[in-house]
């Protein structure tokens, strides 16, 4: 396998701390969050993640393990609440892909981050399994037209087996993967040869 130059964004995170474990002993990671990593970032602002492209330049692989949702109750989700979920779980992925292309090597990849709730809907989770069913579209569509080689996935895991019983909670009846296991997809993502695919750790 390559040596590769990987920047994961989210790295702080449960599952962006498991993907650097995962992949840390054969490539180069990179770590971006908004505070305390290698380069920070906010992934709402287009500005701030063109910054980070620049600070850390060209790069083998992208992974994001980053994005908010709102979560709250159908009739309680106003369009401002909404927002939020839109600016960061959807438009914040699909900018790292945007505005990421000319840093990308030829041959090299991107994985974004989904979640099972927009095929298994569950309680004040619409607006998230709304940015995760968009972020799956995307994916599907823009790896026919990456150009370069470029691959483009996404990974859609269920709940983890690492989150808190608070999390759990809104998850009744399904069964919780441990955070080793949805690294693996990264993993396969990052140095597999599929592209245009949601990887679906149910």
């Amino acid at each position: 396998m390559n040596y590769m130059r990987i920047l994961l964004i989210g790295a702080t995170g449960l599952l962006g701390t498991a993907i650097k474990k995962e992949l840390e002993t054969e490539h180069e990671i990179i770590q971006a969050a908004r505070h305390n990593t290698d380069v920070e970032v906010d992934i709402t602002k287009p500005i701030s993640i063109k910054e980070m492209f620049e600070s850390v330049g060209k790069v083998d692989a992208v992974l994001s393990a980053a994005g908010d949702a709102h979560f709250g109750p159908l009739e309680k989700i106003t369009p401002e609440l909404n927002e939020v979920t839109i600016e960061s779980k959807l438009k914040g992925q699909v900018n790292l892909v945007l505005l990421g292309m000319d840093y990308i090597n030829d041959g090299g990849s991107f994985t974004l981050t989904t979640g099972i709730i927009m095929d298994e809907p569950i309680y004040q989770g619409a607006s998230s399994a709304m940015a995760n069913g968009a972020v799956k579209a995307f994916v599907k569509s823009a790896a026919t037209e990456a150009p370069r080689g470029i691959r483009i996935n996404s990974v859609s895991p269920t709940v983890f087996q690492e989150s808190s019983k608070d999390l759990k909670m809104f998850f009744p009846g399904f069964e919780p993967t441990p955070l080793s296991k949805v690294a693996l997809a990264f993993k396969k993502s990052v140095e597999g040869i599929q592209t245009g695919q949601s990887y679906e750790i149910y």
